[in-house]
């Protein structure tokens, strides 16, 4: 365990395990390069209320989201980053507007590169990984919050929406298209 907070305090200054896991992800990775070639492992609890740039997709602001982030080196001797992130986020319906809960179970591969480092095309090309441009440390909280937005769905909205229903219910039963009452509106469709 000693040796654990050796290499927190070392890739993560200021901080040590004895706080609270949620802490943990408003930290930065001061040397991300150095954190994955030493297997450096990060893990927490984080409010989804901390996540601000999630807040227009959300209808609350409840529950917190587990995650691991965890550096290695891949075949090459390159640097990877495993982040797992799962929870339950209440979204925003697109259809009806009220929430709606979104199981998040996100797993990504991540390439940290250099600021200006020029990468090959078919690097680029890759799906197994995606490549984030690193230009000093890493602030753990953002990183969390970009992978969950790019994770959303593009409109999310339930399977059988209240809206739907209520339409059949109060033009359905009338019969009218609403096209008719504009015509109506502007005296008779002139």
């Amino acid at each position: 365990m000693a040796e654990k907070d050796n290499i927190i305090r070392r890739l993560c200054p200021g901080k040590t395990r004895g706080g609270s896991k949620m802490a943990l992800a408003r930290e930065r990775i001061a040397d991300v390069f150095r954190f994955a070639a030493e297997g450096g492992v990060l893990e927490g609890e984080t409010p989804v209320a901390d996540f601000n740039r999630l807040a227009d997709w959300l209808a609350e602001r409840v529950d917190a989201v587990r995650w691991r982030l965890a550096g290695r080196l891949d075949a090459e001797g390159g640097p990877r980053l495993d982040l797992g992130v799962a929870g339950r986020l209440v979204l925003r319906c697109q259809r009806c507007l009220e929430g709606m809960a979104w199981d998040l179970a996100l797993d990504a591969v991540l390439q940290p590169v250099r600021a200006g480092q020029v990468l090959p095309r078919d690097e680029l090309e890759n799906d197994e990984f995606d490549v984030i441009e690193v230009d000093g440390d890493v602030d753990v909280l953002s990183l969390l919050e970009d992978e969950i937005i790019l994770a959303l769905p593009i409109a999310p909205r339930h399977e059988d929406c209240g809206v739907s229903r209520r339409a059949e219910t109060d033009g359905g039963a009338r019969g009218e298209s609403p096209f008719g009452v504009l015509a109506g509106l502007r005296g008779g469709g002139r």
